[in-house]
């Protein structure tokens, strides 16, 4: 085993429901623009990686703001502000590690087997992630791929391909942490094993590709002892 990759966002910790929707939120209210994103709708926004993206595909299906002549723009604004949003809540510290993380991070360290975030998030607050909740000494040994790295997000496999020929690794010798169908099927695209922990909106998605599926990281007994037998499988 080479590698042990996590994406972020309902992987270290459960953000989607009160974190980037919340998020997204304030900063519609702060600009002025008319939309809330409850929790039901931001499920169904969830079908499509990356949060500009589903502004754009929100819009779109809603109609967009009055006046707004640039949608590139209004998407970039509104997007810089609810990351800095986002980045404060992470740092007050209102959203908690998954079970298991930190333990099997840790564990990682100790047998040498390199560490990784492959997020289809801002790249700013993935790394606020890993550094605030995760600490230094554990985000030092871990690198951030995120963002506007690759130009075709999850389910796409590049992010992870990206990971895979920047560290210098073998896909087959790699195991992903998702929690997402899109997830899930990148990291398979890019010949990778995945473990599945469900989060707050991915209950309901179809996860037969996966190696497994548990609920977490500790009520499942997913140690690297278990994720080595994947790669030997």
């Amino acid at each position: 085993m080479q590698a042990l990759i996590f994406d972020c966002d309902g992987v270290l910790v459960d953000t989607e429901r009160d974190g980037h929707r919340v998020s997204f939120n304030e900063a519609f209210a702060e600009l002025g623009i008319d939309c809330v994103w409850s929790v039901e709708r931001y499920g169904e926004l969830l079908l499509t990686a990356g949060g500009k993206e589903r502004m754009r595909r929100h819009f779109d299906e809603t109609g967009w703001p009055a006046g707004t002549e640039d949608r590139d723009a209004l998407i970039s604004t509104i997007h810089k502000r609810k990351t800095a949003i986002f980045m404060r809540l992470i740092e007050e510290g209102g959203l908690p590690l998954r079970p298991g993380i930190a333990r099997i991070v840790d564990e990682a360290v100790a047998s040498g087997i390199t560490l990784a975030v492959c997020s289809t998030s801002n790249e700013k607050a993935v790394q606020a992630v890993v550094d605030v909740m995760l600490g230094p000494e554990r985000s030092r040994k871990i690198t951030v791929f995120a963002g506007d790295m690759v130009a075709a997000k999850k389910p796409a496999p590049e992010i992870y391909n990206l990971a895979a020929r920047t560290l210098g690794l073998d896909p087959s010798n790699c195991v992903v942490i998702e929690d997402s169908n899109n997830g899930l099927r990148a990291a398979k695209a890019a010949g990778m094993h995945c473990v599945v922990t469900i989060s707050s909106y991915t209950g309901e998605e179809d996860f037969s590709l996966a190696d497994r599926v548990v609920d977490d990281l500790d009520a499942g007994n997913v140690d690297i002892s278990f994720c080595r037998t994947l790669i030997d499988a």
